[in-house]
């Protein structure tokens, strides 16, 4: 073989190796963006999917639709975090799903804990769960989807954000929640704490009716019980002082983290919001401080415009009886409901 052929096939050789090594290396990174933003096909294989709340036979027929969809690669991301992602997805033109995906490991108790809390849960304040997919990567929730997101979503001041929520869907948005929550804690046996109330947990459906979601923490109590012994756990910024003291989760637990929603839907500002000015003050010490000069208009949400101002210091008190100290001075959940719809607005509009 000449010397020029030899070199000719040597870069032929040199060029598919090449070309070979790339092809390997684009195929690993497709493979890992898939697994990172897509629930793929091969992942059911040996997996376990369960489908309930069929109601007549449209219902039903939705359901069947969702067991042939749900391998299917047409999901996009619509939320993340630690507790994993969520998808939505599309079944057809008139209905879709919010599917939370778990990686099997440290996330296994919440997705127990929130097939055990939802599976008899049926409350239109709360969101429903339509059933699950048990694989051995991971596994699947299937939510019914809220198609206006979540409050936080509502009351966060990002320049993009245009809709704001008018007082009287604010206050719709308080009972709504309130109604969820009291179920949880009243009517439901067992009883259930949430143990993670906040903004971002109140999903709005397509009538911007309050959803309580995300039951990952949640604790059943028995009927004798007032308190469940756990690690702390939830978001800063909503647990109650006595749970990091005693690390008892407890429904008044619960009723403090309400409490804090409420001064989100007053103000329009996070529990621990930027803006505050003197280091280590949080919007529950802002507030109080406020309330009790007795000058609550300085710190209602600005986007609000006009409102009727009697309303308005009705819920900051109810927001204050939350926020107690002492949990045994707050009401019950039950209460709150009842205190909340002495004063109801007369015309309970959506976002404008």
């Amino acid at each position: 073989m000449s010397k020029s052929s030899l070199l000719g096939f040597y870069i032929t050789v040199s060029f598919i190796g090449f070309v070979i090594s790339k092809s390997i290396i684009l195929i690993l990174l497709y493979k890992r963006w898939k697994r990172k933003h897509m629930i793929n096909e091969e992942g059911y294989a040996g997996g376990k999917m369960v489908i309930f709340r069929s109601s007549g036979p449209q219902c039903l027929e939705s359901d069947m639709k969702l067991k042939k969809t749900l391998s299917l690669n047409n999901m996009e991301v619509i939320g993340s975090g630690g507790y994993g992602t969520v998808y939505k997805l599309k079944i057809d033109d008139s209905k879709a799903f919010a599917v939370k995906k778990l990686n099997r490991g440290t996330a296994d108790k919440g997705f127990e804990r929130e097939l055990e809390a939802m599976a008899d849960i049926k409350h239109r304040n709360i969101v429903t769960l339509h059933g699950y997919y048990a694989a051995p990567q991971y596994n699947l929730l299937i939510y019914e989807l809220m198609p206006n997101g979540s409050l936080d979503n509502f009351l966060c001041r990002r320049a993009e954000q245009k809709k704001t929520l008018n007082w009287s869907a604010r206050y719709r948005i308080a009972i709504g929640a309130a109604r969820g929550i009291s179920y949880l804690h009243h009517d439901c046996i067992p009883h259930i704490i949430h143990r993670d109330i906040k903004s971002s947990n109140i999903l709005l459906d397509e009538n911007m009716e309050a959803r309580v979601s995300d039951f990952g923490l949640a604790t059943l109590m028995e009927p004798d019980k007032t308190h469940v012994s756990t690690i702390v756990a939830g978001t800063f910024g909503y647990l109650a002082p006595e749970y990091f003291d005693t690390g008892r989760a407890t429904f008044k637990g619960d009723v403090y983290s309400y409490g804090v929603v409420l001064l989100e839907l007053l103000t329009g500002r996070k529990p621990s919001d930027e803006t505050f000015a003197e280091e280590g003050t949080k919007l529950v010490t802002w507030v109080k401080a406020v309330v009790q000069e007795k000058k609550e208009e300085l710190v209602l949400d600005d986007r609000l415009g006009t409102c009727p101002m009697q309303e308005v210091n009705h819920v900051f008190n109810i927001a204050m009886m939350c926020l107690e100290s002492d949990p045994l001075k707050r009401p019950t959940m039950e209460e709150v409901v009842n205190l909340l719809e002495q004063t109801k607005p007369d015309k309970l509009a959506t976002a404008s």
